[in-house]
């Protein structure tokens, strides 16, 4: 046996005993009810020693910094701290790849800037092919993968124009790793100019508008039972990631005078929100609860209570848009995958 594939089993054996320590304290408590404590051991990674970092509010101007120092604490327990080698060493030869939107980019993102903190000095490779993107170590043999979905379901190009199938689903061959996270939902809530369909179409009937929450519910349901169908959850990992909060109204966590997330700088206190459910937060329970081992991130509540880890006017220099759905980097979106390695070390 060559001395590197020694050292591979030495980390990996090192990994499992600090898993091992942590599983008792996981089981006992729910990961997604808790609260944002200021830390010292914040953020996971300097982002502007990641070179392909989006969202990047500091070097897009933003002043404050507080933003970047939080993390998210269970009620209960604590989440293991990220260890970018062992995480590798784990998923050595594997693929993880993020099915989504922008916001699913938004956690690939995040994972490789934490990977690519934690080995600086690796021979990584990224590439970029229409909507497909891949970050690779060489030495690890293992992938980090975004590929850009905005649906899940099938949306055609056709004469009539461009038409979202509800109950279609004729891409999933390309949806291969060896852990999967899903996601839909912000493009879902689309209108006027920013919406990307003109039709909605189940089986042979076409309508030009219908309730979003239900088309939305109809598309769920379609990927469940693909996901179902097609994937052996007994080899392959499979996540759903939640529904992320924007904050568009000040009136819901207590600040009326606030038009949206412009100017925040501290979380939402506490670990409840004081605004309204978020829409589409019982339709994905619902779907993902009937499905067969397939692991909901249930990130709703952890982002309602960030009010202040939006871009804002800092999501691009000389950006006068006011981004109040997408997350800085460093920050929110690290938790996720904080969360994300703490159940794939566990299993």
């Amino acid at each position: 046996m060559g001395l590197w594939n020694i050292i591979g089993l030495l980390m990996a054996v090192v990994a499992d005993e600090i898993v091992q320590a942590n599983n008792v304290q996981l089981n006992s408590c729910d990961l997604f009810k808790g609260s944002w404590v200021y830390s010292d051991s914040h953020p996971l990674y300097n982002a502007s020693t990641c070179p392909f970092i989006g969202f990047n509010c500091l070097d897009n101007g933003r002043p404050d910094r507080d933003y970047l120092k939080y993390r998210w604490k269970p009620n209960g327990c604590d989440l293991p701290r990220f260890d970018g080698e062992a995480f590798l060493t784990r998923n050595r030869g594997k693929t993880i790849m993020f099915v989504g939107d922008s916001l699913s980019n938004n956690m690939w993102q995040s994972l490789t800037c934490v990977l690519h903190s934690a080995v600086p000095n690796s021979n990584y490779t990224i590439t970029y092919s229409s909507k497909l993107s891949t970050f690779s170590f060489p030495e690890y043999a293992a992938s980090i993968v975004f590929l850009q979905n905005g649906f899940l379901v099938d949306l055609a190009y056709e004469k009539i124009g461009k038409v979202l199938k509800l109950d279609s689903i004729s891409t999933g061959d390309q949806w291969k790793g060896d852990t999967l996270i899903f996601n839909t939902y912000h493009w879902w809530t689309h209108t006027g100019r920013s919406k990307t369909w003109d039709y909605f179409q189940v089986g042979d009937k076409v309508v030009e508008e219908m309730d979003r929450m239900e088309a939305f519910k109809m598309a769920l349901t379609t990927w469940s039972k693909w996901v179902d169908s097609n994937i052996d959850t007994s080899k392959t990992n499979v996540f759903f990631q939640g529904v992320s909060a924007v904050h568009l109204n000040g009136s819901e966590w207590g600040e009326p005078e606030a038009k949206n997330c412009k100017g925040q700088s501290q979380p939402v206190k506490g670990s409840k929100y004081p605004g309204p459910s978020h829409r589409g937060e019982d339709i994905v329970k619902s779907v993902v609860s009937s499905m067969e081992k397939v692991y909901l991130l249930d990130i709703t509540l952890l982002t309602q209570l960030r009010k202040d880890g939006h871009p804002s006017i800092y999501a691009g220099k000389g950006s006068k848009f006011v981004d109040c759905s997408h997350w800085c980097l460093a920050g929110v979106p690290d938790s996720w995958n904080e969360i994300l390695y703490a159940l794939l070390m566990q299993n």
